[in-house]
């Protein structure tokens, strides 16, 4: 009796492992170490296309995209050799169909009563999530080269501008020697002002022509702290003029990923703009401070000055000439190069500001060991 109920258990015990092994959503296969199909669920015919019989009367390898027919090897080796208890693969298989379809297998020993082992491959079929990365792969190598011709295009126009526009300028200054009295003529009055404009406008130009986005290897580990207090140092002139405080609130041993010439412009641009649009009812304070946001450095310049109006200008406070308040000294460049060179070093950058009050500025950069 007891033999009996034992048989019984086991039976169902059986029959739940085989429902489970032909229902399960997952293809399952029992492969033999030669590579040959013992058994198979139907979700491998599903995802496959090939009924069971056509699947026992195959070598899988007929199936497999060439390119990836040795990607088992080294791992299938380990497994044999007990180094690994099990390993996964990515590789393409052709469908039925003829189309091909990416899988994620997972391979593992198991052995039956009779000692030999066989391998359990367990498919996931990702095929769709790879036809999406390599899109994405695809729009980001188109890009890639859009930006680089678009960064040479740019480099020969700022060039030939700047060449055309200093010769312009020298024709006017032999004008101006061989034929004194158009020194009084209002028409090359506005031809020469309108020269030098060009010249500031190429300038201009030229500078953000410059800026492309750095690798990683060309950067250095720079410290936060000693490129503030160097430029707090350089405008302390300015500063006092202004009587405007300055607090370096930044932890002394914080490094971020960076260029010199870039770190020094960004944070002197922050600066000088501060004094500029500091407000004339109270003293100017300027508190920079850090904090680290996951993988970045967040500096922060915060400043009690006249304040940007967000609503009317959010949209377009780092477009090119874009300025904000009535100085005459403003020409709108300052914060475009500054937003370009920031992401040129794979952050970014984000601003509150309430007028009359002030402005935070937050400006990302990657974290790195000093």
């Amino acid at each position: 009796m007891k033999v009996s109920n034992h048989l019984r258990n086991f039976s169902n015990a059986y029959d739940v492992l085989e429902r489970t092994f032909n229902n399960t959503y997952n293809g399952i296969a029992i492969v033999n170490l030669d590579g040959n199909w013992l058994k198979v669920n139907e979700s491998v015919c599903d995802v496959f296309g090939y009924t069971r019989w056509e699947l026992f009367n195959m070598d899988i390898d007929n199936i497999v995209y060439v390119e990836d027919l040795g990607v088992h090897e080294q791992k299938f080796e380990k497994l044999i050799n007990g180094e690994i208890d099990k390993y996964r693969v990515k590789q393409r298989y052709f469908h039925k169909d003829g189309s091909i379809i990416w899988m994620v297998i997972s391979v593992s020993l198991v052995y039956f009563k009779e000692g030999r082992p066989h391998m359990i491959w367990q498919f996931n079929d990702i095929t769709k999530r790879q036809k999406s990365q390599d899109k994405l792969n695809l729009m980001h190598r188109v890009a890639k080269e859009q930006n680089e011709r678009l960064t040479s295009f740019a480099n020969i126009v700022t060039h030939n501008l700047r060449t055309h526009s200093g010769n312009l300028v020298a024709i006017t200054e032999f004008l101006e020697d061989d034929f004194s009295e158009l020194h009084d003529n209002d028409y090359f009055i506005l031809l020469k002002k309108a020269l030098q404009n060009l010249q500031v406008t190429v300038s201009h130009l030229t500078e953000v022509a410059k800026i492309k986005e750095i690798d990683d290897a060309k950067m250095q580990a720079l410290n936060l702290f000693d490129y503030t207090e160097k430029a707090t140092y350089n405008i302390i002139a300015i500063a006092q003029n202004a009587q405007a405080v300055i607090y370096n609130q930044i932890d002394e041993d914080i490094c971020v990923k960076g260029v010199p010439a870039y770190l020094d412009s960004i944070i002197l641009n922050f600066l000088t703009n501060a004094i500029k649009y500091k407000s004339d009812k109270r003293t100017p304070i300027i508190e920079l401070s850090s904090q680290i946001k996951g993988d970045f450095v967040v500096l922060k310049i915060k400043d009690n000055g006249l304040g940007i109006d967000l609503d009317k200008f959010g949209d377009t406070i780092f477009h090119m000439y874009k300025t904000f308040h009535n100085n005459k000294d403003a020409i709108g460049i300052g914060l475009f190069i500054t937003k370009n060179q920031i992401e040129s070093l794979g952050g970014k950058i984000e601003v509150e500001s309430e007028v009359d009050v002030g402005t935070e500025f937050s400006v990302y950069f990657k974290k790195v060991e000093c």
